[in-house]
């Protein structure tokens, strides 16, 4: 099935999610000094990254055709000349721990609520003011939190759309709907946001997200509801009431799949079953020990998609457009991105002693204590270009990569969380769903802005409100 340039986008931050990566590092620690790895270990990293943020862009059609030929050709340039270098062992014991501990479970997880997701499908017409948009973006920044920025993005983008196609200027609802939506509202639990859910499996408390992250979160959404009401109501004034005819057909809300509310709630359930269960049994599969918690969570999350699948009407699906594409593209790219990374982590993990040691220097003061503001800052720059997954994983582990450590040093991990989640929404590659809703609004025929139109719409909006969140939260 041959997709369009945003479906090959649409889960760009989805394919980035590397979530063992810094497990894997340790791994090829112990047989690799890595404070003696030099950067250019990372040259296939930065090349797989730039591939991703730019074919797409800029050569679409070899992206779209090679895209797997060009990831696996990347993870290979790493994997052969370090096994030459350090020995096969070393490097496949670390490709199977990445594998088998944290590849094949988030797959699981993201395929779930990417099927679930994909299942409940909004009918129906509304007006849309701006009382009613700020509302539907409220709704939208609420739900994020609980089906994932994607999952709520693909539910809430056409009843947005459909709201507001009699308006002659609704692209900025679309990029609020970007801001608020597709990022700032998965900040609350690991299944907001793919970086959050990198934590989880890395040892954060399920609920720690919630308790830490709900005031900043909280403050972000409401100056950015507040910005976009006021802007919504003066560009709706601007427009002549009478030449202002709806092409949608009225006709009352139902929501199509209503079964899927019911088998998310059981995916949420699975996950947090596993956070909070430690039975302390381990099962030997290759070398590797998985514990039985993940095992059962994993086997969950399958007869969950499979029940999702069974019990929604196709016309739900339809409604959605589903298909299995972006899944498919997300099994080629996400090998390259969890292999290459693999060196940097390493890098990270020896500190100052490491080739990144300038990197350190900057996240910490004169006494050694990290410098929260610098990791809002650094997490959420690199989070607009590189997608928010991967820079989580580095800074986690630049910042220690103990997750009992950091949810003690709450502000730090606090500051690294925020600035991946809330700074996803700077470029439109900075997140999974930010391509996605840009594709679907164009198809609709709403006029989006460029690449550097969007930007602008950023750095004149969020910039001021991420300098308030750092003077509140991290200084």
């Amino acid at each position: 099935m041959r997709l369009d340039r945003g479906s090959r986008l649409c889960l760009l931050g989805a394919l980035l999610l590397a979530p063992g990566l810094s497990q894997a590092a340790a791994t090829v620690a112990h047989g690799v000094d890595a404070a003696a790895l030099s950067l250019w270990w990372g040259l296939p990293f930065a090349a797989m990254l730039l591939s991703i943020a730019l074919l797409p862009l800029f050569a679409p059609g070899l992206w779209h055709h090679h895209q797997g030929k060009i990831a696996g050709g990347w993870a290979l340039l790493f994997l052969l000349p370090f096994s030459a270098i350090y020995g096969a062992g070393v490097t496949a014991d670390a490709a199977l721990h990445t594998l088998l501990q944290e590849y094949l479970p988030f797959v699981l997880l993201l395929t779930a609520l990417y099927t679930v997701s994909g299942g409940i499908a909004v009918r129906g017409n509304l007006h849309g003011s701006p009382a009613q948009n700020t509302a539907l973006l409220a709704i939208g920044t609420v739900l994020a939190s609980v089906m994932g920025t994607t999952g709520a993005a693909m539910l809430m983008v056409r009843p947005v759309i459909r709201a507001n196609d009699a308006r002659k200027h609704n692209a900025h609802v679309l990029v609020f709907f970007i801001f608020l939506v597709a990022n700032a509202g998965g900040a609350l639990t690991p299944l907001g946001d793919p970086p959050l859910f990198l934590g989880f499996l890395k040892g954060v408390d399920f609920f720690w997200t919630l308790r830490h992250l709900f005031a900043p979160t909280a403050l972000l959404c409401a100056l950015l509801l507040a910005v976009f009401y006021l802007l919504d109501r003066w560009s709706w004034r601007r427009e002549d009431e009478r030449k202002r005819v709806d092409p949608s057909p009225d006709s009352p809300i139902r929501i199509i799949g209503a079964w899927n509310v019911l088998w998310l709630a059981a995916i949420v359930a699975a996950v947090l079953l596993s956070g909070v269960w430690k039975p302390g049994v381990g099962v030997p599969v290759f070398g590797q020990t998985l514990e039985l918690q993940n095992l059962v969570r994993d086997v969950a999350l399958v007869v969950v998609a499979l029940l999702s699948l069974r019990t929604t009407p196709v016309e739900a699906r339809e409604e959605n457009h589903f298909n299995w594409g972006p899944m498919i593209e997300v099994g080629k790219l996400f090998l390259g991105i969890f292999l290459t990374i693999i060196p940097v982590i390493a890098i990270l993990r020896a500190g100052g002693d490491g080739a990144l040691a300038g990197l350190v220097r900057l996240t910490s003061d004169a006494q050694g204590q990290p410098v929260s503001a610098a990791y809002f800052w650094l997490t959420g720059l690199l989070s607009s270009f590189l997608d928010n997954a991967p820079t989580y994983l580095v800074f986690f582990n630049l910042a220690g990569g103990d997750a009992a450590h950091l949810m003690a040093q709450a502000t730090t991990l606090v500051a690294i969380s925020a600035g991946a989640v809330f700074m996803g929404a700077m470029t439109y590659i900075g997140n999974a769903p930010n391509f996605m809703v840009k594709a679907i609004a164009e198809h609709r025929g709403v006029r989006m802005p460029s690449f550097f139109g969007y930007m602008g719409w950023s750095f004149a909006v969020l910039l001021p409100a991420f300098a308030i969140l750092d003077l509140v939260f991290f200084r």
